[in-house]
């Protein structure tokens, strides 16, 4: 007689079939695919091991399996992912929320702070705005802000107005669609952004996950991967207001470029780097010159 198909067992089996497949999170994949095919938390596995998983289950649960080992990444399809401890919907419409962009959402939150208070109504631009997970955890985390989320991409902005909706701010963000400010002319206080900062060539060379999978334009930086951020650094100082602030990502190996390119443009005085986690360049601060 087979051994039962336990949640312990599909488990622990997946684990080690996605690791040969080389997953960086195998165990995490597992789970999160296992609790997606049962519809129930996470956590609620650790108490389940012992049961039986029913056949309509892993029957799901297979499926997501076999997606899983060709390169799909798991936030596609679960269909969502947590970022500054929220969940948003995802599709390959949009770029997938990453730990190092919530930088962006701290950095703009302490500004907010120190600079308007909760009681003030600043003005704020989200350029190639996603998943919408940067301007909506912005909003979530300050009453008054006025928003407006950007993207060239009319997917994206279907995506990122039905995660505003679910986090109930939809009416506290303005959607538009754009190349970054070519068809807007409203003026802010603040401008965040994680724009693309892949150099072109290097596309190829990202993992399986990322290259086959997640939307090239909200990738390809251009062939040294600072165009695009060049060209927001240079439209937003059209679109600040005095003593205003941009706050955007960037990859780390880009960071004297930019600063150098910030301390020669004659709206901003010289850029502010925060690291990230793993102690690397990831986010620039520049104040508009009053």
């Amino acid at each position: 007689m087979s051994e039962e198909w336990t949640i312990g067992r599909l488990l622990d089996w997946t684990t080690d079939y996605l690791k040969q497949g080389g997953a960086s999170a195998p165990r995490l994949d597992a789970e999160v695919l296992l609790a997606n095919a049962r519809q129930c938390k996470r956590i609620e596995l650790y108490t389940a091991y012992d049961e039986v998983a029913e056949a309509n289950v892993r029957d799901t649960f297979r499926s997501l399996v076999k997606q899983r080992s060709e390169g799909v990444p798991v936030a596609y399809l679960v269909g969502q992912r947590e970022f500054y401890s929220l969940e948003f919907q995802v599709s390959p419409a949009v770029l997938i929320p990453r730990p190092e962009t919530e930088f962006v959402v701290i950095a703009a939150l302490d500004l907010l702070k120190d600079k308007f208070g909760e009681t003030a109504s600043p003005a704020i631009a989200d350029i190639g705005t996603g998943s919408g997970c940067i301007s909506i955890s912005i909003a979530r985390h300050h009453p008054n802000c006025e928003l407006t989320a950007i993207d060239i991409s009319v997917a994206a902005l279907a995506i990122a107005q039905q995660n505003a909706n679910q986090h109930q701010v939809g009416n506290r963000i303005k959607f538009v669609q754009s190349d970054l400010f070519a068809t807007v002319e409203d003026q802010f206080d603040l401008i965040v952004s994680n724009p693309p900062y892949i150099r072109d060539d290097d596309i190829d060379s990202l993992l399986t996950d990322v290259k086959d999978h997640e939307p090239r334009n909200a990738l390809a930086g251009g062939p040294q991967g600072t165009e695009i951020t060049k060209r927001l650094i240079s439209e937003a100082a059209d679109r600040l207001r005095p003593n205003g602030w941009l706050i955007f990502e960037i990859a780390p190996d880009s960071q004297q470029q930019l600063l150098q390119f910030i301390a020669d443009h004659e709206a901003f005085d010289d850029g502010l780097v925060t690291v990230d986690l793993a102690g690397l360049p990831r986010i620039i601060r520049a104040k508009k010159i009053a």
